[in-house]
């Protein structure tokens, strides 16, 4: 078993607090084993019965006509009383389609309320919640059906928990390898639980090349009625070709013309990210003017939410250390709860007698509650030129706030004459204090 304690503590610490659970996450990601297994085990050990854990997995054939919600509805019914406690477990609930509801005149409704004709998921789960016998757990890997529309939907009355990949952490803890050697494979096959369970190297490449044609693309152009899967697989491969790097819809367009020979619109490339975004399998950084204190609209970074599945749909043949890199700090950022920004810093300097603008790069504005912290990712500092080309950004940002260089290795935690501290990527990535420490 590979333990999820950080996920279990965050279900445990909402068990019976009158909200619906919204478990979400990219498929495949463990969310169905968290809840299933990990969960379902605890609240064993604490006595609660298997005849008061309703379990329905709307991905399997035995449940497939539970995706009517009246017919969830009512089977839910039926195995519950109103004097005792029951945990009801419902695995990809976005399976779940509308259900039109009879003897409702149509032409009586206003065209703005055309969606009360239909009876969904968020009816029924509203429904039960306000049982309060009954502490119920969605499992789902959409997020716009999911996490946008929460408030709305379940009346302020949901919470969400997103399930990551295995951290490298987790993996550390599971592989029985040495540190270096863990992070190399990590940084080559990632976190998804079942490519980390493959005895093979081959077996693991395998896994995760199925993943994407099998799971994520075919997923993506049922949901959303797409005609072609070729465009949106050859806009992946761009998207994780350039990780960490600057990009926007039209840019992006244009390197399908000139690249690929691949003609799309901008519009329709703002799509192909938002349902990609919605899936899970990317998560967009938006820039951040350090000094102006304001979001810039364009052009933005995308990063993989699980570096195994960029290299695999890749083919493994793109192996930039100092993106890898860049990607998995990312993951263990939001991981963590930080938001994470890509920070912009304006200088001026002298340049053949003329004074000229020019814009720097932080890699991550930090933030967690009041706290900020700026952090440059290095996979390597040969020189002292290198160095001073990465703390540059962060000498120029006009504030206090505390600043880090995160290097490849083992580097112990250490402070300069700057004030700047460096922090090598094995240590930053198993430390549970993480940030705290600095």
């Amino acid at each position: 078993m590979i333990n999820r304690d950080l996920y279990l503590k965050k279900i445990i610490s909402k068990k019976q607090n009158g909200l619906i659970k919204i478990i979400t996450g990219l498929r495949r990601s463990g969310k169905s084993y968290l809840l299933f297994e990990i969960y379902k085990n605890y609240l064993n050990s604490i006595g609660v019965d298997d005849s008061h854990i309703i379990q329905i997995a709307l991905d399997k054939k035995e449940f497939e006509d539970l995706r009517n919600p009246n017919a969830l509805y009512d089977y839910i019914q039926k195995r519950i009383n109103k004097t005792e406690d029951f945990y009801i477990f419902i695995d990809e609930i976005q399976l779940s389609y509308r259900v039109k509801k009879a003897n409702v005149d149509e032409n009586s409704v206003p065209d703005e309320d055309k969606n009360l004709l239909y009876t969904t998921f968020y009816d029924i789960l509203n429904d039960l919640m306000a049982k309060k016998n009954l502490d119920i757990y969605v499992t789902g890997s959409n997020s716009r059906l999911l996490s946008k529309d929460v408030a709305t939907n379940f009346r302020d009355r949901g919470c969400e928990i997103q399930v990551f990949p295995l951290s490298f952490g987790e993996f550390y803890e599971y592989s029985n390898l040495e540190k270096a050697d863990a992070l190399e494979e990590y940084m080559t096959f990632g976190g998804m639980p079942l490519a980390v369970l493959e005895n093979s190297q081959s077996e693991k490449e395998e896994y995760l090349k199925s993943l994407f044609k099998r799971i994520y693309l075919a997923d993506i152009k049922e949901r959303y009625n797409l005609r072609d899967e070729e465009m949106l697989d050859s806009l992946v491969d761009v998207l994780f070709s350039s990780v960490g790097s600057l990009t926007n819809p039209n840019k992006l367009k244009n390197t399908m013309e000139s690249v690929l020979k691949i003609k799309m619109s901008d519009k329709t490339i703002k799509n192909y990210l938002e349902y990609l975004e919605d899936s899970f399998i990317i998560k967009k950084a938006n820039r951040y003017d350090v000094k102006g204190k304001a979001y810039l609209n364009y052009p933005s970074k995308y990063y993989a939410v699980d570096i195994g599945l960029r290299n695999a749909k890749l083919n493994f043949r793109q192996n930039e250390r100092t993106h890898i890199m860049e990607n998995i700090i990312y993951n263990e950022l939001i991981l963590r709860g930080y938001s994470a920004d890509v920070g912009v810093v304006q200088v001026s300097q002298m340049k053949e007698g003329k004074q000229t603008k020019s814009n720097l790069e932080i890699d991550f504005v930090v933030n967690k509650g009041f706290s900020k912290i700026y952090i440059q990712s290095a996979f390597s500092l040969d020189d002292e030129e290198k160095r001073q080309q990465e703390i540059r950004p962060l000498l120029h940002s006009g504030d206090f706030f505390k600043k880090l260089v995160i290097v490849g290795g083992n580097q112990k935690l250490y402070q300069d004459e700057n004030g700047i501290y460096y922090w090598g990527l094995i240590p930053f990535l198993l430390d549970k204090e993480g940030l705290e420490k600095l």
